[in-house]
């Protein structure tokens, strides 16, 4: 199996728990402040497989990153449409956003935002922290 392979599911294995985690906290949110706030069985199996899934591939898809052969637009297009895939899934089969096309373009803009001010945020954290270190060395 190709190493890059196992540290994707190593990582998804580690982490993926987490996303049912956040949405039992989500669920036990709402269920405080929204007034007769319920769900069927179909709907918690559903967010608990999902957010799994949701997670595992969050925590996986990191890997693209560590791959030396793919270029920096390669790894974060790979990067971005697995996770694009797999958020836009997660919401569709928990009904967490309708699938209507204004609603789908909403939810991509949206994510494509955040998506690049996060990434942004720590290529600048990343660059600033290695010309520190570079800097120490040469000390």
């Amino acid at each position: 199996m190709n190493k890059h392979v196992k540290v994707f599911l190593h990582r998804g294995f580690l982490f993926g728990g987490f996303g049912p985690v956040v949405m039992g906290i989500a669920y036990a949110v709402l269920e405080k402040t929204v007034l007769h706030f319920s769900l069927g069985g179909r709907e918690v199996l559903a967010a608990i497989l999902s957010t799994y899934l949701l997670a595992f591939v969050q925590a996986g898809a990191s890997v693209f990153n560590q791959i030396e052969s793919f270029s920096l637009p390669k790894a974060l297009l790979c990067h971005l449409s697995l996770l694009y895939v797999a958020y836009i899934g997660c919401y569709l089969v928990n009904d967490w956003i309708p699938f209507e096309p204004v609603v789908l373009l909403i939810f991509t803009i949206v994510f494509l935002v955040i998506y690049f001010a996060v990434w942004l945020t720590v290529f600048l954290i990343v660059r600033s922290v290695g010309r520190r270190m570079s800097k120490k060395l040469q000390e």
